[in-house]
């Protein structure tokens, strides 16, 4: 009787450890999965809006007339890029900013599409070095998402 006891208890032992563990790793799991998603999204909407104003003040010098952009909404991306980026692609999204502040001083500050439009030489001149931090941020996201090591040698967009 003893040796039925303790082999039920036993048991009942190893089922709850197991269900306990079970649950750790499961759990884990979907906080990696969630979090991947946050992620993602964040980063799609970071180049979303990069892509748009960069159409926008490309259209607006080209036709020699206003633009508009919602810096905030820019500004906001970044926070919520900011809540879920690993440490190194935070690294490489501050590069990426200043690289589009260096772009916006070229295109934007001193500039009116207008009266002094930027010629689409000077334009992609100013836009080589976003281009590269864009390089550079993709990479370190696919690293940090998939383990590529070779990342990519090109830009797509922008």
């Amino acid at each position: 009787m003893l040796d039925t006891l303790v082999t039920t208890a036993a048991g009942a032992l190893s089922a709850t450890v197991g269900v306990w563990v079970g649950g750790i790793v499961t759990r884990r799991a979907q906080d990696r999965q969630w979090l991947r998603d946050k992620q993602l999204v964040a980063y799609q909407e970071l180049f979303s809006h990069y892509a748009k104003f960069t159409m926008e003040l490309r259209r607006a010098h080209g036709d020699r007339r206003g633009w508009d952009y919602d810096w905030g909404e820019w500004n906001a991306v970044l926070m919520r890029v900011s809540l879920v980026a690993p440490p190194e692609v935070a690294t490489e999204i501050d590069d990426f900013g200043r690289a589009i502040n260096s772009f916006l001083d070229q295109v934007t500050r001193g500039r009116d599409p207008l009266r002094d439009p930027v010629s689409s030489e000077e334009f992609e001149q100013a836009r080589r070095a976003p281009a590269e931090a864009q390089v550079k941020l993709v990479n370190a996201i696919r690293r940090s998402l998939s383990n590529d090591p070779n990342g990519l040698s090109f830009g797509i967009g922008g």
